[in-house]
């Protein structure tokens, strides 16, 4: 790897663009493009409306389900494993997993014997229904940075998915259903499946939670048994709910009398955020990586140049600048 001398990926307004190889990373923006490198479905980072879709194989079940076309069209989507190589233009690619959700990959990029790397989302810690993270060497990294403040330092995964589970059981006693908010994309599943360890016990889900559980299963990830809400469930009482946070307070969840209610999310390490979503309990569960994480990253990949990609990343950019990092936003990718 040498030093990096000219960008091989600049900022656009249509997103991140590779021009060596006439690719997008994860492409959003309301303008369509030829070809999209898509990390994982979640909707920050897939937009329906490309011509050409390349993602991991295990992202290909979700892929179908989110970008659904009007006019039912099959979708442009060519998968490959984590560590394929394939080839556009002039730059070698391959994807890596993320740890992120299911199928969720990094970008490894390779051109002129320089190697760069896109994170998408990720996360360093524990989940039973995805690869965990791997580090790769490079020479750039464009990297993810949620929670690029130090007060966000995550829990221990399995202690927290052991307190909801007693949670859940002390409501069950007062036949209180346990409604608990988790985005129906990765968390609800990491979470289902890690209550296996406590118990064998139907879970009841909302149908966006169900439909990617049976996206999951199509490529053997089994989150253990639950059921999807219709209108023709009645017996709530004692149950666990787990639907998008959303719908905790919209008119879906008037039929769970007596209900008590929480969110599993980063966000609840500030406590505030618990009262302003309006739940009476909070899980500090999060799919991204940490302050800590973030950093121990950086340090493993050995980047000689680093960039953020998300908003508000001025504290981590201090800090890691007074470490020695070369780091910086990516709306310097020009």
């Amino acid at each position: 790897m040498k030093k990096t001398q000219t960008n091989l990926i600049i900022k656009t307004k249509k997103g991140l663009y590779c021009p060596q190889g006439d690719f997008y990373l994860d492409p959003v923006s309301r303008s369509k493009v030829e070809t999209a490198l898509i990390s994982h479905g979640h909707a920050d980072h897939l937009r329906a409306g490309h011509k050409h879709y390349i993602c991991t194989e295990k992202s290909l079940p979700i892929l179908n389900k989110r970008i659904d076309s009007p006019n039912k069209q099959p979708h442009n989507i060519k998968t490959f494993g984590y560590g394929e190589v394939f080839h556009l233009g002039e730059v070698k690619i391959s994807f890596h997993p993320a740890g992120h959700i299911l199928g969720s990959a990094q970008i490894r990029m390779e051109y002129n014997d320089e190697v760069w790397v896109y994170t998408g989302d990720f996360k360093r810690g524990a989940d039973p229904t995805c690869e965990p993270f791997e580090v790769i060497p490079c020479d750039v990294l464009i990297s993810e940075a949620t929670f690029s403040l130090p007060v966000f330092r995550w829990p221990d995964f399995e202690s927290e998915v052991e307190s909801i589970y007693h949670w859940w059981q002390e409501n069950k006693k007062e036949n209180k259903p346990s409604v608990l908010g988790a985005y129906s994309l990765g968390k609800a599943q990491r979470i289902m499946k890690a209550l296996r360890q406590f118990t064998q016990e139907e879970i009841l889900v909302h149908g966006a939670v169900d439909e990617i559980c049976q996206a999951y299963k199509k490529v053997g990830v089994d989150v253990g048994p639950y059921q999807r809400i219709t209108k023709e469930t009645k017996d709530f009482a004692g149950q666990l709910i787990i639907s998008p946070p959303s719908a905790i307070r919209s008119s879906w969840s008037k039929k769970f009398k007596n209900k008590t209610t929480a969110f599993a999310s980063g966000w609840m390490r500030v406590r505030g955020n618990r009262r302003r979503r309006g739940v009476e309990r909070g899980f500090i569960i999060s799919d991204h990586a940490d302050w800590d994480s973030l950093v121990r990253t950086f340090r493993e990949t050995g980047a000689k140049k680093i960039f953020l990609f998300h908003e508000n990343t001025q504290a981590m950019q201090k800090h890691l600048t007074e470490q020695g990092f070369n780091i910086s936003s990516t709306k310097e990718l020009v």
